[in-house]
């Protein structure tokens, strides 16, 4: 292994590869920040520049936009509530209140850090464990992906609140929203209207567009021009409290967002869901989140970048997408004559060792780039924001019609928008809608597909030990809150009865005396 790392550094490091590893992540992160674009566009539209390229220095500046961009996408979520990549979704439920508290160079550092210290651990996890993990994966068959995505609905009630009717409420809404389209089993169209742009479904990036950008704009408008925020420069930065909070849900983040990242189809979207929900649950803060907490930044950023790296885990070793963009990265290897697969890391040790050595280069970059920068885009709060909310709705309706080249994503975006100003004005949780939109497709393909294994019988499920596993972590998650609780009520009223009695004792030892 040590031999290959040498011979993966010494190829990355050479002058041309270094500089083009530069570019892949700049312009990366410069396609995160515009809403709408994404990894997938990014990768996609700028492949054919790498044909022109060495085959490994091309895969180096396409690999550096794949995780470049997931932290430019954190760069809106934060500042103006507009999630870039719709895995930095999450970020805007913390992220975005920080901001708003004058925090706002915290919140980005913290995720610069968070991110950097996902990659350097999920890359070392994929050095070392690839080939076993490739063969794990292999074994999450379709019963396995539905207990995955039980266990990902069952962070609902992580995200409903105070009222979990409601949150379940909303969570069902979004998996309403999620079946509009061709149904994956039969391959008929519902809930289409005859409209052909619905055949695809409702598009997830334009709805979480509407949702937080357009609807937060419409709800800032109405309630009236709120004065800039004026945050002193060391407000802006991180402090030693803010890192020693954040170390724990930064550690747990990287290591779910790898175990998410190998299985492919899960993605780095539900591995941020999945990571905000359990730190929620676990943290001594969990009331905070929501209100600006940082672990609720930390958490899901680095889930996200230790998904987008994990995601190479099937790709390389098995041939198999992770994700959208992985997909098209496997295409830029197709291209190039590169079959990936079991006899790739035999046949070409220079090209895939030379890429992961890459990773841990880009990182190091998209560090020493954001987090210097972090103050200075938290600055960009400090613009009026009469000018700021007509920036943001552009940007958003330019970056709407960028993915489909039509006006029908700026009328889903537009939509939308009305839709979440509505929902922000009735206080209604965006959060249970949006983990139902992302799960909903994903959730109803492993039933259909589990079900044609079984017959008809998705009874089949409990006859596999991993979704067993896993199913027995759904039920723990759903059920332990309410067992905690109760336990906590009964020790509370236990040491209320003591102090009560410890109170009569000493009352009648007085009067005795």
């Amino acid at each position: 292994m040590l031999d290959n790392l040498v011979l993966g550094f010494s190829t990355a490091l050479t002058p041309e590869n270094l500089l083009w590893c530069f570019v892949g992540v700049l312009i990366g992160t410069v396609v995160g920040v515009l809403p709408g674009l994404g990894s997938t566009t990014g990768v996609a539209v700028l492949l054919p520049l790498t044909l022109s390229l060495e085959p490994v220095t091309g895969l180096i500046m396409l690999a550096g936009i794949y995780y470049g961009s997931q932290y430019g996408g954190t760069i809106t979520s934060v500042l103006i509530s507009t999630p870039g990549e719709a895995s930095s979704v999450v970020t805007t439920l913390d992220g975005y209140q920080m901001a708003r508290q004058g925090r706002a160079g915290a919140a980005l550092a913290i995720s610069a850090i968070g991110s950097f210290v996902a990659a350097i651990i999920s890359l070392g996890l994929l050095v070392a464990l690839a080939p076993p993990f490739a063969r794990f994966a292999l074994d999450f068959g379709p019963p396995e992906m539905l207990a995955v995505m039980i266990l990902g609905l069952a962070t609902i009630v992580s995200f409903a609140g105070d009222n979990r009717a409601l949150g379940l409420l909303m969570a069902l809404t979004g998996l309403l929203i999620s079946t509009v389209g061709v149904e994956p089993g039969s391959g008929t169209s519902r809930f289409t209207f005859h409209s052909i742009y619905l055949l695809g479904g409702v598009p997830f990036v334009e709805v979480m567009i509407g949702l937080f950008a357009v609807g937060e704009v419409l709800y800032q408008i109405r309630e009236g021009a709120a004065a800039p925020i004026r945050a002193g420069f060391r407000e802006l930065l991180i402090s030693k409290a803010d890192l020693k909070r954040s170390a724990a849900p930064i550690l747990r983040g990287s290591f779910l967002g790898f175990l998410f990242g190998i299985l492919p189809g899960a993605g780095s979207t539900l591995a941020s869901f999945m990571a905000y929900g359990i730190e929620k649950r676990v943290s001594k803060r969990g009331h905070e989140f929501g209100t600006g907490a940082i672990e609720g930044v930390a958490a899901p950023e680095s889930a996200n970048n230790a998904a987008a790296n994990a995601n190479f885990v099937p790709t390389l070793t098995l041939g198999i997408p992770g994700g959208a963009t992985t997909a098209v990265l496997l295409g830029a290897f197709m291209i190039n004559g590169i079959q990936p697969g079991p006899l790739l890391f035999d046949e070409q040790p220079a090209l895939v060792w030379g890429l992961l050595a890459s990773f841990f280069i880009g990182n190091v970059i998209l560090l020493v780039l954001n987090l210097p920068l972090a103050p200075v885009f938290a600055q960009i709060l400090r613009v009026p924001y009469g000018y700021m909310y007509p920036m943001i709705l552009l940007t958003s309706l330019v970056g709407a019609y960028s993915i489909s080249n039509s006006m029908y994503s700026v009328w889903v975006v537009l939509i939308f928008g009305i839709i979440g100003y509505f929902m922000k004005r009735l206080d209604l949780p965006m959060a249970p809608l949006v983990l139902g939109l992302v799960l909903g497709p994903l959730f109803e393909k492993a039933l259909v597909q589990t079900s044609a294994i079984g017959d008809g019988n998705i009874g089949i499920v409990f006859t596999r030990p991993l979704a067993l596993a896993v199913m027995a972590l759904a039920i723990i998650q759903i059920v332990a809150p309410s067992l905690m609780a109760r336990l906590l009520r009964r020790r509370n009223s236990s040491r209320a009865r003591k102090a009560d009695q410890a109170a009569e004792d000493k009352t009648e030892e007085h009067s005795h005396g």
